[in-house]
């Protein structure tokens, strides 16, 4: 068990009715903001109109930046941050899903160099200070309301890559479980795998840790298996929303890490998937981690899946290990592509393995995955082959 620091300086307002404090927040920071947002939803929730209204009582300038993408490009990044540098920002506001939040923490970096954003990702340009980001979150998946890091895409190049900074942790955040109840069936569905991805990747962990951390992994994987099927069929119920919700942020904000140590597995298959078919992320952990999972069960490993198996599922304890580690994969597969309704194959999603060979060399750098199983590129490429 080693030690650690935990540190998150994001304050958080949860819960409805909290916008009204909106104002004040982003006044502490300065007269001009940017507000940056993605595809339009939140002009026909009503919810633009509020936050205009909001800053209009504060006497604040707003400055806009729309069309953030899924899977956010660099030139979102790059086109922002030049308006922060035209216009002089003072604070970044951004409303939306992960994707517009990870874009932003980017461009209020972005604001304070001369580098090229994308330099943050392939050369380790500094981040030596960003604007101050303040956040209004509106669907329950990456966490990025309450962590230090982003994905940033560029597909001229086919990459999707991270980068974490202290810097970039949002300042204040604001999540009323309200602005989820238009979020439809499917991205319901993804980012509820995105959740339970997060969990997934310091939980199948085989480092000894604090028992409580594990109890609180499982708390939270239990909370997302009770909660999305009911926001699937009850968009509006406030409880279940508020759930996923605050599962979300707790998910990757470094809480659950404790000591452990280790490189994530999914997520960099998952990312250079995303790199190539811009396929939602949520949907490529779906249908890659039951496979990696069963890529992954072994003698060594097999205690971690049977811990899994009875603590999340309820599995009979008295049965043998490695059958309770394959019915808790089995049980996985199902709450993913029956209950959420996920597809269960990249084929069925258009995609062939034509660029498997690059896409698992880029997963590993070249060398070893250091995750719960080490993996290299042919251990990769066989994943995704069983993803077919």
């Amino acid at each position: 068990m080693k030690s650690f620091v935990y540190h998150v300086p994001t304050k958080v307002y949860f819960g409805e009715g909290q916008l009204c404090h909106l104002g004040e927040e982003l006044k502490q920071c300065g007269k001009k903001v940017l507000l940056s947002y993605g595809g339009g939803s939140i002009k026909k929730s009503g919810l633009y109109d509020l936050l205009l209204e909001e800053m209009k009582k504060a006497n604040l300038e707003v400055f806009e930046l729309a069309g953030i993408e899924p899977n956010p490009r660099i030139e979102s990044v790059r086109e922002g941050a030049r308006l922060c540098k035209q216009h002089d920002i003072d604070v970044v506001l951004a409303v939306g899903g992960g994707s517009t939040i990870d874009a932003a923490k980017f461009i209020a970096a972005g604001a304070c160099t001369d580098d090229d954003p994308w330099d943050f990702f392939v050369a380790g340009a500094p981040i030596d200070k960003a604007l101050p980001l303040i956040t209004v979150l509106t669907l329950s998946a990456t966490g990025s309301e309450m962590d230090s890091c982003g994905v940033i895409s560029n597909m001229e190049t086919n990459d999707k890559l991270a980068r974490y900074s202290d810097h970039v942790f949002p300042k204040v955040s604001f999540l009323d479980p309200t602005l989820t109840y238009t979020v439809n069936e499917y991205q319901t569905a993804c980012g509820s795998a995105d959740i339970l991805s997060h969990i997934f990747e310091v939980y199948f962990n085989m480092n000894k840790d604090l028992y409580m951390l594990d109890t609180v992994m499982e708390g939270l994987m239990r909370t997302v298996i009770k909660y999305a099927p009911i926001a699937l069929r009850e968009p509006e119920n406030y409880e279940a929303r508020a759930n996923l919700m605050w599962a979300s942020s707790w998910a990757i904000n470094g809480f659950i890490n404790g000591g452990k140590q280790q490189a994530w597995s999914c997520h960099p298959m998952e990312h250079v998937l995303s790199a190539y078919y811009d396929i939602t992320h949520g949907l490529g952990l779906a249908i890659l981690t039951p496979r990696w999972m069963k890529y992954c069960l072994d003698e060594t490993r097999v205690s971690k899946f049977y811990q899994f198996g009875v603590n999340v599922f309820g599995i009979d304890a008295s049965l043998e290990p490695l059958e309770v580690a394959e019915r808790a994969i089995e049980e996985l597969s199902t709450f993913f592509f029956r209950t959420l309704g996920l597809k269960s194959r990249l084929s069925e999603v258009g995609i062939d393995d034509t660029h498997f060979e690059q896409m698992s060399q880029k997963a590993c750098k070249g060398g070893v995955l250091a995750g719960f199983k080490p993996l290299g590129k042919e251990d990769i490429k066989k994943i995704f082959e069983r993803c077919l």
